[in-house]
């Protein structure tokens, strides 16, 4: 058993190459082998968001706190709220992040395959991140 007390990890900021805007990190878990489990607290301000990518076992979010938004490659932009778990399938391009004047926290889960939790691809657009929200 290992115990990670509360505050022993620094939170990070999120890379630039990954994400558009202010975006905070603070990992939960990183589990070794043979276990695959990696969770992360995901804090973002107004407008931040993920850039497109992928995870090859699908990752969950639950959302803590604030508006966000979510999107699946060719599909509607959606708003999430807290309480809200949002499931992305295994290999469903995607991104997540803030709504326009709110910030928004989750904790995303999501497993390594081959050592690999996600693969990042190119940014999302202001073009795609302002379209029109989906009920």
């Amino acid at each position: 058993m290992n115990i990670t007390v509360s505050g022993s990890v620094p939170t990070r900021r999120g890379p630039a190459d990954s994400f558009t805007g202010t975006v905070w990190q603070d990992p939960i878990i990183d589990a070794p082998a043979p276990a695959r489990i990696r969770a992360t607290r995901v804090s973002f301000e107004p407008r931040a968001r993920t850039a497109w990518h992928t995870h090859p076992l699908g990752q969950t979010l639950h959302v803590l706190s604030g508006v966000g938004r979510v999107q699946a490659w060719g599909g509607p932009v959606r708003e999430i709220r807290p309480g809200d778990t949002v499931w992305i399938p295994p290999g469903e391009k995607h991104w997540h992040g803030a709504g326009p004047s709110t910030g928004m926290v989750h904790i995303a889960f999501q497993e390594a395959l081959d050592g690999v939790h996600v693969t990042w691809l190119e940014p999302v657009s202001d073009e795609q991140y302002s379209a029109a929200v989906s009920g």
